[in-house]
């Protein structure tokens, strides 16, 4: 499946290997797709996909980066060539990762970016509540969030800081179930966030999502110069992109509200999961391109920036985070604005 650009591949036993100039899909014997590699900005395989070390090289010579996801959509490894960057704004960035009044000051700002715009979610649901309990409850935990961030400026160092942000995201997942229908609730009961293995459909919902919005956060990241591995809310850990993860936090409530709508418009049904033994819940090969084709489909979305006189697309906005923290780093702005939800 093509989309902006990006090939996704999540025909499991795919083979893709490099045919001249063109990147072919095949299934056992028979080819299923050929696309030109100019074609091309990025490859997404999910699950047991086999790539050929021939395409791998030529995709890194070209600039095409490759993801591996599990069938799950949790990211596994990403290829790509040469690092490319200006030096000077990552050596800015890893001093002020060393500096600890600059770090919790950006940490902060992405944490009231998160619970802002979670409270949004919960007030527009809310509005919308076609029952009295469920607009009293969303109300009740909008509030609570409105203390959350009251709160955020006590937050003298970053353990108390991440502690009220995991207290701040308890109770918005608290409060997802009043934005499912009722008529479809007990299908898609949530009970708190649950990652590696997901344990119930909305988390199997999000956890997919997630992961296609952690890696356009980290090309965005990386597409300003900015060192993807080093962040500021998120400790650095081997192999884990802690500033895409920082970054990410002010859009998760695209994701989310992504899920809640493929949920209340019956895009995606109760059928659409594997639950597996030990209670892992995992979304379906054909449930995966509904989703996708929608995560596409609403990137392409227009929404107004503070900063811009005119409306940007979705999939954009990243990109023009990652500029304004990189602006942030180099003193060119006083403080980092997280793009805030209306």
């Amino acid at each position: 499946m093509e989309l902006l650009n990006t090939l996704y591949v999540t025909l499991p036993e795919s083979y893709l290997h490099l045919d001249n100039h063109t990147l072919r899909l095949e299934m056992g014997k028979e080819t299923k797709l050929r696309i030109p590699l100019h074609h091309l900005s990025s490859v997404v395989c999910f699950g047991n996909v086999t790539v050929s070390l021939p395409l791998m090289h030529r995709l890194a010579d070209d600039g095409i980066t490759l993801v591996l996801l599990d069938r799950n959509g949790r990211f596994k490894a990403r290829l790509e060539g040469a690092v490319s960057g200006n030096v000077l704004l990552r050596q800015t960035q890893f001093r002020a990762a060393n500096n600890a009044e600059i770090t919790l000051s950006i940490a902060r700002n992405c944490v009231a970016g998160k619970i802002r715009n979670c409270r949004q979610v919960l007030l527009r649901g809310a509005r919308e509540a076609k029952n009295e309990n469920d607009k009293t409850s969303l109300t009740r935990y909008a509030l609570d969030l409105a203390a959350a961030l009251r709160a955020l400026p006590k937050a003298n160092d970053l353990d108390k800081l991440r502690g009220f942000e995991g207290e701040a995201a308890r109770q918005y997942f608290s409060a997802v179930n009043h934005l499912i229908r009722e008529d479809i609730r007990k299908s898609f009961q949530m009970d708190g966030r649950t990652r590696r293995p997901p344990r119930d459909r909305i988390n199997a919902l999000l956890s997919f999502v997630y992961s296609l919005l952690m890696n356009d956060c980290r090309s965005a990241v990386e597409a300003a110069g900015l060192d993807p591995q080093i962040g500021f809310l998120h400790a650095v850990r081997p192999g884990r992109a802690a500033l895409a993860l920082d970054l990410m936090e002010e859009f998760r409530v695209f994701a989310d509200r992504l899920v809640l709508s493929l949920i209340n418009r019956t895009q995606i049904k109760s059928k659409d999961f594997d639950e597996r033994e030990g209670g892992a819940v995992l979304l379906d090969g054909d449930a995966r391109k509904t989703v996708l084709v929608a995560y596409q489909e609403r990137k392409q979305e227009n929404l107004s920036h503070s900063l811009l006189s005119a409306p940007v697309p979705l999939g954009l906005l990243p990109h023009l985070q990652a500029r304004l923290l990189a602006r942030t780093l180099r003193g060119d702005v006083a403080d980092y604005l997280p793009f805030l939800v209306r």
